[in-house]
């Protein structure tokens, strides 16, 4: 018989499925048009989060945005990039793009990176959190796209 692997203490499943349950109803009030996603991006104590990989934001992102790619995110990380929990929180993704074009190339409409974001950013206790609910095409002048 095959061995079942033991419990991790480290890795807790039930408890990511209550986040995500608890963070539903949350996010549903937090999407944004681009029109309140570039106002609110100009306001005091506001960050614009590009959490996609960090070739993916050398080659072009939305003008201000900061990066650090999901991968790496940890309490730490998250403080030394976004600072105090009550910062406001910008957030967009590949599947925000109407593109599919590098650097935004679509993933998987379950598995978009703005849902595991939120996700990650509430549960490490960022709850000033807004994710850009719109799909945009970064050729358009409003959506202030840089190109690396």
């Amino acid at each position: 018989p095959s061995a079942q692997p033991g419990t991790n203490g480290q890795i807790d499943y039930n408890g990511f499925r209550n986040l995500t349950q608890e963070v539903e109803a949350y996010r549903a009030g937090r999407l944004v048009t681009l029109t309140q996603f570039q106002t609110m991006a100009r306001e005091p104590d506001t960050i614009i989060l590009d959490a996609r990989s960090a070739e993916a934001y050398r080659q072009g992102h939305i003008k201000g945005a900061i990066n650090l790619a999901f991968s790496d995110f940890t309490a730490q990380s998250l403080k030394a990039a976004l600072g105090a929990p009550t910062t406001r929180v910008l957030i967009y993704c590949n599947n925000n793009f109407e593109n599919n074009a590098p650097p935004v190339i679509l993933k998987s409409v379950r598995l978009a990176l703005n849902i595991q974001t939120f996700i990650n950013l509430y549960g490490y206790g960022y709850r000033n959190v807004y994710e850009l609910g719109d799909v945009v095409n970064f050729d358009n002048p409003e959506v202030h796209w840089i190109r690396g």
